[in-house]
């Protein structure tokens, strides 16, 4: 049976993705977990047994009150491998993964720009290496998960446009998907990260938060109200692109004073030019800004870091102000030097957050992660496979594999 089939029912989708997320649980915690009676869940649970996507551990678990113990369920997490990748200017990462997004095998191509061809072709080669280290790879494989920046049109696979990438109107999944034989499921990649947060991270008991990247440019997801909402044509949550100042900085986008014209890693680099000192990277300059004793320069790149940190703080205020999140989680290469932003991003949260918009959320800083973005494309593939009810009833589901291995 394919897995399209076996999870056709999207109740028994709904089972599964519960299995897979909160696993090992018993059937009764699953019953509750999904609102349904003990007998629906025993109904449906024999294809799913039958075909190994999910077991039932042979020895007893702890009895949840009086009588037998119960047995308790998990996801075959070897069933399929997935393939996540990550495209970004001058590299294409990958990684394969197990049903449960554990990462088994990476690797990365550097490119010479990211020309839409170079990029998709080298793609797909990434594709072919890291398969080719395990036996029946592309056979095992329920498809690849492609996250890239930018508005991202996950119905037709088409990239609509990435300021980062310079990219507008690029199919992404068909070409990839000539070049491996495997089904490609495409996704803007903080939607992506969005996904893996609420299955296996900080998220997995929100139902309405926040992932916000920083670092090279300013991304965005949003979970609320328990789905994963990206808005009528997938373009919500550019958060990166809220207008801040008028008369700022020219954005990625070409229009000025962005929030992420004004809080990314190059805005305070930026500023530092400005005033006569050309730093290399943002690392130096976190270097600069920690050194003691406080000299005028110590003093110029901490007002740097300060000054993007007012911006993101505004940002996440207007944020909080829309949605009333229970969590905003920070993520990104940025969160390296977010104890340098931090003291400002606090302030002008709680300045311009309305009422107890910024008391009601929590701020979490998600430690730097180098597969974070490849494992959250995986997580598009997942996600599209058994169908788990991650989106807004306003919005089409994304693209599900076309063919799944048994």
């Amino acid at each position: 049976m394919r897995a399209s089939e076996l999870l056709g029912e999207a109740t028994r989708a709904e089972i599964f993705g519960q299995v897979l997320t909160a696993g090992p649980i018993s059937r009764s915690g699953l019953a509750a977990r999904l609102g349904l009676s003990p007998s629906t869940v025993t109904r449906l649970l024999p294809p799913l047994l039958e075909a190994d996507y999910i077991r039932e551990e042979a020895e007893a678990g702890p009895a949840a009150g009086p009588g037998r113990p119960q047995r308790l369920l998990s996801v075959n997490l070897e069933r399929h491998l997935v393939v996540g990748l990550k495209i970004a200017p001058s590299v294409v990462s990958g990684v394969v993964t197990d049903m449960g997004a554990r990462v088994l095998a990476r690797a990365e191509l550097q490119i010479d720009g990211c020309a839409p061809e170079t990029a998709l072709t080298a793609a797909g080669r990434l594709v072919r290496r890291l398969l080719a280290g395990f036996p029946d790879g592309a056979a095992r494989t329920l498809g690849v998960g492609v996250g890239l920046g930018g508005h991202v049109d996950a119905e037709s696979g088409i990239c609509r446009y990435s300021g980062i990438l310079g990219w507008r109107d690029v199919a992404v999944a068909a070409p990839i998907a000539a070049a491996t034989g495997l089904p490609v499921v495409v996704g803007n990649d903080v939607n992506a990260l969005v996904v893996a947060q609420h299955w296996f991270g900080a998220g997995r008991e929100n139902g309405t938060f926040a992932v916000v990247t920083i670092g090279a440019g300013i991304g965005c997801g949003l979970l609320v109200g328990g789905a994963l909402f990206t808005g009528s044509t997938g373009l919500a949550a550019e958060f990166g692109h809220i207008p801040i100042d008028p008369a700022g900085p020219v954005c990625t986008c070409g229009r000025r004073g962005c929030l992420e014209a004004l809080a990314c890693s190059g805005s305070v680099l930026a500023r530092l030019g400005h005033v006569g000192l050309p730093l290399a990277d943002i690392e130096a300059a976190a270097a600069l800004a920690r050194a003691e004793p406080a000299t005028a320069e110590v003093r110029a790149v901490r007002a740097a870091f300060a000054a993007a940190g007012d911006a993101l703080g505004r940002g996440l205020a207007t944020l909080c102000n829309l949605i009333n999140p229970e969590l905003v989680i920070l993520a990104g290469e940025g969160v390296s030097v977010y104890d340098l932003l931090r003291p400002a991003v606090h302030e002008a949260l709680s300045h311009h957050a309305f009422s107890t918009a910024a008391a009601d959320c929590t701020v979490l800083v998600d430690p730097v992660d180098d597969d974070m973005w490849t494992r959250g494309a995986a997580c598009l593939v997942l996600r599209a496979t058994v169908r788990a009810p991650l989106l807004s009833k306003h919005h089409p589901p994304a693209p599900r594999p076309s063919t799944l291995a048994a």
